[in-house]
């Protein structure tokens, strides 16, 4: 059963109706209000939320007495199992009490009133506020500002633990007085603690460490979630960060981002278990109401029917689903495909490994809105390679790299994909045509299997890139959601990462369908500004920076690496150069010396600055030679 809610729009961007109703703190305020009120209770839904409510919500228990719109055009609408009214109406229905499904609700109260008896209640959702000390703009109570919360995969036993870093990035648009609400949920939804951190002033770091929390809040081992929620921000409503897990053994070790803070219908991307090992997916319910039994499901990718999880999941509750037990019989490198219907955010997945290494990493939400664009294979002759998708080739004497082509979205019957291999230098090295693939196949390519056992000839440096390009030889059809999942291996521990991302058009002044994408802007999107957080010793912070570009662009990056302390002052800035089409590869330890570092602290961080090109990044951990991870790197 999908929640029926809407959470974001591609083009307007994130809903908060659902974030201010299924907000914690907002649960046992609308509860008690639900309760007290005396029925008949008619429903005034000026707004169209009255569904949305109610799937958050158990309504089951009140006294509705009729659900009444204001715009004609929503007249006669089924809602809530009852055909809408015209408002007007309530004067001759005589409700004992009036629930205004509404925020700032005091205007629409008042051009009501007269329609009902004196005596009669007219209760509205403001009675379920949020403290105007939680608000950025308590005026206009569904700002989207008002709810910049998230929510993140968070665990501490006794040898595993998490790592949330951030920056106060909103300083940076003027915001003051910042600071987070946390509340962290036990796997059973329970709250296990909740806190208030005060940000720096400037654009300083945020650290939550899952060993911290359980220490001060003196708890047990945990698996849960934490619900983060920014107050004062400024420019941006999406909560970033990235998370990373590790362990007491060297074994555990991996880093993922932000969850992505809109529930979605579908997700994809999710790998099936190799054999002897293990993929988990984590469920963990984004909303104040349980999720039902038979509500989350698993398939293959271009499979018809989902495989459904027969257990009802708490409210903010967690459960750790084995594929395997939805999908006996699937093994790596086939593709599994989530049916999550706006239950939660973008879900983590840990994948264990037969030799018993654990680490997590991210399905990507499934687009439903989209279909194929004939343009795109028309616009070669003006935007080169047009949308590409880069991902490192790690140092070759070290890791192994594979490539899985992941469909993203419900359009995409095929995928017609070839990769096209670089050095550091931006030289192509490579080439392999996966064909026009279908929504199901398996075709995994491993990089070695390209450079021939050549690397050493090709890969002067033992590094280079791979990009996913659209490729139409075979026939086929793109809308441009192109994806990927890249897998890494240590050749000598097996210790692995997985990575995913979707295509872009890069570095080229002509656009198309909003592309070359700019987070600040219209496009083009021609500049970069990337977080690095840098990790605790002895971890060794690694990052592999690429110079994507659909059409030739500048011959060399301007790229600066903005080295600051916790409290957001600039230590020192180190530029760097990338080959147009190249990418670098570098360690924390090899860019900036000792005095550098110390200056940094161990709250310091690293901000990645070009305003000439857009750079691609991923950013991970080496702890020695015995384990390392790595993810995509998020900008602000």
């Amino acid at each position: 059963m999908a929640l029926d809610i809407d959470t974001f729009s591609n083009v307007s961007g994130g809903f908060s109706f659902f974030k201010a109703v299924g907000h914690p703190l907002a649960a046992p305020k609308i509860r008690a209000l639900l309760d007290r009120l005396e029925g008949p209770v008619a429903l005034y839904d000026p707004a169209g939320h009255a569904s949305a409510f109610a799937s958050l919500h158990d309504m089951a228990a009140l006294p509705i007495g009729g659900v009444y719109v204001q715009d004609l055009g929503a007249l006669g609408r089924v809602v809530l199992d009852r055909p809408t009214q015209p408002v007007t109406a309530l004067r001759e229905d005589e409700p004992a009490s009036v629930l205004v499904l509404a925020f700032d609700a005091d205007r629409l109260i008042e051009h009501i009133r007269h329609l009902v008896s004196d005596g009669v209640e007219i209760a509205s959702l403001d009675a379920a506020r949020l403290d105007d000390a939680m608000l950025t703009r308590p005026r206009h109570y569904l700002d989207p500002i008002n709810f910049a919360t998230n929510f993140a995969f968070f665990r501490d036993s006794d040898t595993d633990h998490t790592r949330l870093v951030t920056a106060n990035y909103w300083a940076g648009y003027g915001a003051r007085n910042t600071r987070i609400w946390f509340r962290l949920f036990d796997d059973a939804g329970q709250t296990l603690a909740e806190w208030q951190q005060d940000l720096p002033d400037g654009v300083g770091s945020v650290t939550v460490d899952s060993r911290a929390v359980r220490k001060r809040f003196d708890l047990p081992p945990f698996t849960g979630q934490l619900f983060i929620h920014v107050v004062n921000g400024a420019g941006h409503d999406v909560v970033k960060y990235a998370l990373d897990t590790y362990g007491d053994q060297e074994s555990v070790l991996s880093c993922t981002h932000d969850a992505n803070a809109w529930p979605a219908d579908l997700y994809a991307g999710l790998p099936a278990p190799e054999e002897g090992g293990q993929v988990v997916l984590w469920v963990q319910n984004s909303h104040p109401c349980p999720i039902p039994a038979g509500s989350i499901g698993l398939r293959q990718m271009g499979q018809q029917e989902f495989a459904l999880l027969d257990r009802e999941i708490p409210a903010f509750g967690s459960f750790a689903l084995d594929v395997e037990t939805l999908l006996p019989d699937l093994k790596w490198p086939a593709q599994v495909e989530i049916r999550a219907g706006k239950h939660f955010v973008r879900p983590r997945y840990e994948v264990r490994s037969p030799t018993g290494r654990v680490r997590i990493s991210h399905p990507n939400v499934e687009r439903t809105d989209l279909s194929a664009d004939p343009g795109i294979a028309e616009i070669g002759n003006l935007l080169g390679k047009g949308y590409l998708l880069p991902a490192p080739i790690l140092p070759i004497g070290r890791f192994r790299t594979k490539v899985l082509p992941t469909p993203m979205s419900t359009a995409q019957k095929s995928l017609p994909v070839t990769a096209l291999l670089y050095d550091s230098r931006g030289r192509q090295i490579g080439e392999h045509a996966f064909g026009n693939l279908p929504r199901d196949h398996r075709a995994l390519l491993e990089i070695d299997s390209v450079l021939n056992g050549s690397a050493a000839a090709v890969l002067e440096s033992g590094y280079g890139h791979v990009e996913l390009v659209y490729d139409f030889a075979d026939g086929g059809t793109a809308d441009g959601w192109l994806h990927g999942l890249f897998r890494y291996e240590d050749r000598a521990t097996g210790h692995g990462a997985d990575t995913s991302f979707g295509a872009h058009i890069f570095n080229t002044v002509l656009t198309y369908r909003n592309e070359p994408q700019s987070y600040s802007g219209p496009a083009p999107g021609l500049s970069t500004r990337l977080f690095l957080r840098l990790g605790a010793a002895p971890q060794e912070t690694m990052c592999h920076l690429i110079y994507p570009a659909s059409m030739p662009w500048n011959a060399a990056s301007d790229t600066h690496l903005l080295l600051y302390d916790g409290a957001g002052t600039e230590v020192v800035d180190r530029k760097v150069e990338i080959p147009c089409g190249g990418s670098l590869h570098w360690c924390y330890g090899e860019l900036f010396d000792a005095a550098e570092k110390a200056a940094a602290g161990a709250e310091g961080y690293i901000i990645i600055r070009d305003q000439t090109c857009r750079i691609f990044g991923y950013h991970g951990l080496q702890n020695g030679g015995e384990s390392f991870s790595l993810d995509h790197m998020f900008g602000f």
